[in-house]
């Protein structure tokens, strides 16, 4: 360096980065060179591979970078909003019992007529017979309108309980081989920032190795610089944390004013089962 203007080797790499020739990015290893080439014609391959690879993208990647903007919107824009508080169930009559019951076979409902008393009473008071018919019509209203709230209370206590389980059984570590995650931090440069990959191996439970997609490399990082990723509505999924972690399923819908999404699970003993308000942490896309 005694033969050049800069007096250390780091001030000709900080020189090269402010006049253009190279991009420049100081990483945990030290600092990292990338030759800029503006050439016309190594300009104009990159706009035709860019063009290509634009082209080239499947219905699938581009429903799912859609979706993933629709999240971070709605990410940013709830932040400030207040998380939706759970109340317990609560009965007007204590001594009332949820009964079930399963009938045996399908049989055609009567048709609805006047009772005994209602005739009788029409033949003495037609106006009186219109009041008591109205009076029978609101109560079998009424009957009808309990059985609906007793099944939303019973549904509702078994979604309260799933969602117990699911909680008791969360993990620290959420990483599993196999699935598409995202790298989310700049440490190593803006080479690999949002970049997609497969984790190939994991290590000490929280420490991943992780094949990029686009360009192959493979890197090691923690659990903490990745992120799951949500793909498209009915591609496969698995669960990676809570009670059916491991398990494989297909997405189903997703609820962004909750960042939950409800899955189908589709192999082992729970195949066909529907689990609702999954966080979106809680799955990630699979490999296939």
């Amino acid at each position: 360096m005694n033969a050049t203007q800069w007096e250390t080797l780091t001030d000709f790499v900080k020189w090269l980065g402010k006049e253009g020739h190279c991009k420049v990015d100081q990483t945990e290893k030290g600092w990292f060179l990338q030759y800029i080439d503006r050439d016309p014609e190594t300009i104009e391959r990159q706009k035709a591979a860019e063009a290509k690879e634009k082209l080239e993208l499947d219905d699938d990647e581009r429903q799912a970078k859609l979706l993933e903007r629709q999240i971070e919107r709605e990410r940013a824009r709830k932040v400030d909003e207040q998380e939706a508080v759970f109340t317990e169930l609560k009965r007007e009559n204590e001594e009332e019992k949820v009964t079930f019951a399963m009938p045996a076979s399908k049989k055609k409902d009567p048709i609805p007529g006047p009772s005994s008393q209602t005739r009788l009473v029409g033949l003495q008071n037609p106006l009186a017979a219109t009041n008591a018919m109205q009076k029978e019509r609101k109560s079998e209203k009424e009957k009808a309108k309990d059985g609906l709230k007793r099944k939303s209370a019973l549904e509702e206590i078994i979604q309260i309980e799933e969602q117990k389980k699911m909680k008791r059984s969360h993990k620290e570590n959420w990483i599993i081989k196999g699935i598409i995650v995202k790298v989310v931090t700049k440490k190593l440069g803006e080479r690999y920032y949002k970049k997609k990959g497969v984790i190939q191996d994991v290590q000490n439970l929280f420490a991943a190795v992780v094949k990029l997609l686009d360009s192959g490399d493979i890197i090691r990082l923690d659990q903490e610089h990745l992120e799951t990723v949500i793909p498209a509505l009915g591609k496969v999924v698995m669960v990676v944390n809570g009670a059916y972690r491991g398990s494989v399923a297909s997405l189903v819908s997703l609820d962004e004013k909750s960042f939950s999404v409800t899955v189908e699970l589709q192999k082992g003993p729970n195949r066909g089962k529907r689990i609702e308000k999954i966080p979106y942490e809680d799955i990630c896309k699979l490999d296939t």
